[in-house]
């Protein structure tokens, strides 16, 4: 089941359908029980898959026989790819990855993705343009997708509410996000809506003020 999201800004025609999928993640050992956002955005013709977590069908049912552009994918923990060849084999859609994350990818799959992103990158989808942030720190190829026209970016695990995304496991780094999101993500204006991989929704200016916050802890 989806849920319409309301963003900040309008364009007309285009919608943000956000899909809970559960699963787990796998990294360093361990196993986890998780919740991941999965985002379809487009218009009543066309659409891409922001991330593509767990559940299939779940994700088609959202996109609703439109025809899928891309499957961007924030970074390729294996939450955030296990569907993604699934979703791919059913729609034709190219799987978009940063090649930072080549090696978390290969894990999961036996063959890379379709194509890459890169910073700065544009993808058209309708009448929206989603520009491409690549973010390192939760992986070395996060990257996040910023909509101006919506006054919105899916952060995927780079920034959620309360604070930056993981980073005690392998391929993060602390230093390293605390920099994409002062870079990157707090200079977008304060009012823009974070659709983030996992929980609620957030935005840059409720997070904006804890930036020294989350340095002095250290995570």
């Amino acid at each position: 089941m989806s849920t319409r999201v309301t963003t900040p800004a309008q364009v007309e025609g285009i919608r943000v359908d956000q899909v809970v999928t559960s699963g787990t993640f796998s990294l360093d050992g361990g196993t986890w029980e998780v919740d991941n956002n999965v985002y379809v955005v487009g218009d009543d013709d066309e659409c891409v898959v922001v991330d593509a977590a767990h559940d299939a069908r779940a994700i088609l049912d959202a996109v609703d026989g439109r025809v899928v552009r891309a499957i961007l994918l924030t970074h390729a923990h294996d939450d955030h790819i296990d569907v993604a060849g699934e979703l791919h084999d059913v729609t034709g859609a190219p799987r978009l990855l940063h090649p930072d994350d080549a090696e978390l990818y290969a894990r999961v799959y036996d063959s890379p993705p379709e194509g890459e992103l890169s910073d700065g990158q544009v993808i058209e989808v309708g009448d929206l343009r989603l520009r491409v942030l690549h973010t390192p720190g939760h992986a070395p190829g996060a990257c996040c997708f910023h909509a101006p026209a919506l006054s919105a970016v899916f952060s995927g695990d780079t920034l959620f509410q309360g604070g930056p995304g993981a980073t005690g496991r392998s391929f993060s780094d602390f230093p390293t996000i605390v920099e994409s999101i002062s870079g990157r993500l707090l200079t977008l204006p304060s009012e823009t809506l974070v659709l983030t991989g996992h929980g609620d929704a957030t935005t840059i200016g409720a997070e904006a003020p804890d930036r020294q916050e989350w340095i002095d802890r250290g995570h």
